[in-house]
């Protein structure tokens, strides 16, 4: 998907889903949520707020309107874990 076209898709406010490697510790990764926001940088485009952070909205993050299809992605490439846990560790 082409940044224009997440521009349309996407609006300041909404509420998303990414699979994101925890910053804290970066052998992991889980689905988190994240807010679509005006990029602080360039207020023409869109940017995901998550760990207090902003990163820019474009075709190299894998984005999912519910938390449900970004659960179901994520099982599909890492698994789960014996205790039901989705996180990836490697």
């Amino acid at each position: 998907m082409k940044i224009g076209e997440m521009m349309d898709m996407y609006q300041p406010g909404d509420v998303v889903y990414v699979i994101i490697r925890n910053p804290h510790v970066q052998g992991a990764a889980n689905v988190q949520e994240a807010a679509v926001v005006r990029n602080p940088d360039d207020p023409g485009e869109l940017a995901l707020f998550v760990y207090e952070t902003y990163y820019p909205l474009n075709d190299e993050v894998a984005v999912y309107p519910s938390q449900m299809e970004a659960e179901q992605e994520f099982q599909q490439a890492f698994g789960t874990t014996d205790s039901g846990e989705w996180n990836y560790y490697g």
